[in-house]
């Protein structure tokens, strides 16, 4: 008995899924987390959101996607403590991680310290970079290891839950969703016109803090 065909995002993603399904969640989610931008949390919910409508298993996904996060984290750590400000300043630029915005990171981590470890996983900029930052705060590795894993297992239970019952009632909720669908892209547009306006702020904001600290 063939199973039924999955409805919008999920059937454009299916085929990606089928072949590499597992593999694709510990490979995104594991460099999304020292700094390469690449959708691991989206890959995360939808994996889930595969496995709630029965093509993958849902534990697998959890399981994979906890250790990735662990693992992708502490890469970032071991850079960040090992490589140094040299290395951050060299390359950081491509991660959006300028010396200006480690700076106050790393102010912000000696504050709260394992505190944001473990919320930063919910925060996109801080989830690519919190290993990193950490490392260069020169956070006991054993100190970051804990709350780094209770981030990730908190992070990854949330988006599982919600991917899976999500597709388990793909058949009420899609039809909802494509009936909404021009207010969901509105909403989308006005949300990507704020994040492109707020990363020109800040690219801004960065090129003044380095032309002042040179008159300086």
């Amino acid at each position: 008995m063939t199973e039924p065909p999955l409805p919008g995002v999920l059937a454009d993603v299916a085929p990606f899924l089928d072949h590499w399904g597992y593999a694709a969640v510990a490979a995104l989610v594991f460099v999304e987390d020292f700094g390469v931008p690449v959708p691991g949390e989206t890959i995360l919910i939808v994996a889930a959101a595969y496995a709630g409508a029965g093509r993958l298993n849902i534990v697998l996904v959890a399981v994979v996607a906890f250790l990735a996060a662990v693992l992708g984290d502490n890469v970032g750590y071991a850079i960040g403590r090992f490589g140094g400000h040299r290395v951050v300043e060299r390359y950081g630029r491509y991660v959006l991680l300028t010396p200006a915005r480690v700076a106050k990171a790393e102010a912000f981590f000696a504050r709260h310290g394992g505190k944001i470890v473990t919320v930063a996983r919910f925060i996109e900029g801080l989830r690519q970079a919190n290993g990193i930052i950490a490392g260069l705060a020169g956070m006991p590795w054993r100190r970051f290891l804990l709350f780094n894993a209770l981030g990730a297992a908190l992070w990854v239970g949330v988006w599982v839950t919600f991917g899976a019952l999500a597709g388990a009632h793909l058949e009420t909720l899609y039809p909802a969703l494509h009936r909404y669908e021009l207010y969901v892209l509105v909403g989308l547009a006005v949300l990507v016109v704020l994040l492109v306006a707020r990363r020109v702020h800040r690219r801004r904001k960065d090129t003044a803090d380095r032309r002042s600290g040179r008159e300086e």
